[in-house]
């Protein structure tokens, strides 16, 4: 069985619960997406389906790939990704995977590139506090202040807060909740922010439980 899938951020919005409380939601555009390829233990090393979502126009598709999709007997994809399986029985090449692999009230990890914000200081991309901003401090306000140490070791380490490219980085969302999944109009909604602008790609799994003591 596949424990994911690829999808695309629609955006947010809320939904009330039955006792009147308002909860922020995202809404997923999740599939379909069809099995382009199956990685075995025998020849690959490891067990993974590659699935496809989006359309492309076909000429932007290079060779290589148009190839690797007429093999499989799928139309233009706009993106393929893998997912580990425990298990490929009842899985071919061709079939197609829907927002049906999830349930309400199941958690899910969503993966997803945050927004890049381009170069920012540390005030913005570190939450410094900054400067004073009193007594001549006008100049200090959006400074990180002193980086160096003394004459030991006259350096500054690797690793150091400061300006810099912002955003633009892959983060993972654990343990969201599932609110509703409508495999007839491929949308997930789950419970809470995920990262990424919207039409973000995004990959949805099945979240890992935490082992019971």
């Amino acid at each position: 069985m596949v424990n994911g899938i690829i999808g695309r951020k629609v955006g947010m919005t809320q939904v009330f619960e039955d006792s009147g409380e308002a909860v922020p939601v995202t809404v997923i555009e999740a599939g379909p997406c069809p099995i382009v390829q199956l990685k075995t233990q025998e020849k690959d090393g490891y067990q993974a389906v590659q699935l496809g979502f989006g359309e492309q126009k076909e000429s932007r598709i290079n060779k290589p790939k148009r190839g690797h999709l007429a093999k499989a007997g799928v139309d233009s994809t706009f993106v393929l990704r893998e997912f580990r399986v425990q298990s490929l029985e009842d899985l071919s090449v061709g079939n197609v995977v829907d927002a049906s692999v999830f349930s309400e009230g199941e958690l899910v990890d969503v993966t997803g590139t945050s927004k890049g914000r381009g170069f920012s200081g540390v005030v913005r991309r570190w939450n410094f506090a900054g400067g004073k901003k009193s007594h001549g401090g006008e100049q200090d306000l959006r400074r990180p202040g002193s980086i160096g140490a003394s004459a030991t070791p006259s350096r500054v380490f690797k690793g150091k807060k400061m300006a810099g490219r912002h955003g633009a980085k892959r983060h993972t969302t654990q343990n969201l909740s599932v609110i509703q999944a409508d495999p007839e109009r491929n949308l997930l909604v789950v419970k809470g922010a995920i990262p990424g602008p919207p039409n973000g790609l995004l990959l949805i799994r099945k979240a890992i439980k935490a082992p019971t003591s």
